[in-house]
């Protein structure tokens, strides 16, 4: 890991650190409409393993997404748009929060199912396969979603068929309001992969340079067609579960336990040990990244609505 990239993704981090809390000022002033899903205290885990893979390669997410998003590359204007439900968003104001989807970037699709991306990640990653184009898909998803069937069935098949996929479980302690170790017997979340004959990869999800090498050697892995990994990342939300959830099933202790373990703070701290930054460039990338979030608000609060006509365009079904 080279200066540069290390900066890169602390500069990310900070992107999507400041791009969600301008979206929760946003929404509490009702500019934007629907449900907003915070990804707050999670940066580390898309950056560390957005930043491992391709332009060209896949990743699908949850309904957590905005920070995925951001670190595989989405250009903010346009992802502001569709928060604000315009048609200038990537999905034209018809996806809004929690369906973001720019394949011709590799984003497949944020996903307000849960577990609903991880079948999506599976095909995607049987494609490559097939067409041996050497891409590989990240799938991220939660703990609540590792109780799915979804979760079983594709990395059952990923499995038996040496599928170039990475399962990326984000591990924020609790499905909507349920703490996980209620709802499963297993301590970890990797150690399913055991059942699939796969590697079970547990990781600090907090810290960004452990969660890049879990995924570098995982990338590696399936691109040298040894198949999946499911990686365990340990991280805390925040925020409640959605804005408006009245976080009552948390103590504050515990909240303010992790925010002691603030993903940006602790890669600031270590790149202004290392001497790779000084105080001066943590404040120029701090105003840069103003800037491009104040550009984005500006572009989302003066694009158009869209038109009712196209209400049923791009809309499909059985």
């Amino acid at each position: 890991m080279n200066k540069n990239l290390m900066i890169k993704m602390y500069k990310e981090m900070v992107r999507i650190r400041r791009f969600e809390e301008r979206v929760l000022e946003l929404f509490s002033k009702g500019k934007i409409p629907g449900m907003l899903h915070s990804y707050i205290g999670e940066e580390a885990v898309a950056v560390g393993a957005c930043s491992v893979i391709n332009s060209d390669d896949y990743i699908t997410s949850t309904h957590r997404g905005h920070g995925h998003v951001i670190a595989k590359g989405a250009d903010l204007k346009r992802m502001m748009a569709e928060l604000f439900a315009k048609s200038t968003g990537y999905n034209k104001g018809k996806g809004g929060s929690m369906h973001i989807a720019e394949p011709n970037i590799g984003i497949l699709g944020a996903n307000g199912i849960v577990g609903g991306g991880i079948p999506i990640a599976t095909g995607a990653a049987l494609s490559s396969k097939i067409l041996k184009n050497n891409k590989v898909t990240l799938c991220f998803f939660g703990d609540g979603a590792s109780n799915q069937g979804t979760f079983h069935e594709s990395i059952n098949l990923a499995s038996a068929f040496n599928l170039p996929c990475v399962y990326i479980c984000e591990n924020n302690l609790y499905g909507v309001s349920v703490k996980q170790t209620q709802v499963r017997k297993v301590k970890d979340i990797a150690d399913r992969a055991k059942g699939y004959a796969i590697p079970g990869v547990i990781v600090d999800g907090n810290d960004v340079i452990a969660v890049y090498r879990a995924v570098m050697e995982a990338v590696n892995r399936a691109r040298e067609g040894e198949g999946p990994t499911l990686i365990e990342c340990k991280t805390y939300r925040w925020r409640g579960h959605y804005e408006g959830d009245p976080v009552n099933y948390r103590t504050e202790e515990e909240l303010e336990g992790w925010k002691k373990k603030d993903p940006i703070k602790r890669f600031s701290k270590k790149l202004l040990s290392d001497g790779m930054l000084n105080k001066e460039k943590l404040e120029v990338i701090e105003k840069e990244v103003k800037k491009e979030i104040d550009e984005a608000v500006d572009f989302a609060d003066k694009s158009p609505k869209p038109d009712e006509l196209v209400a049923l365009e791009d809309v499909y079904g059985d």
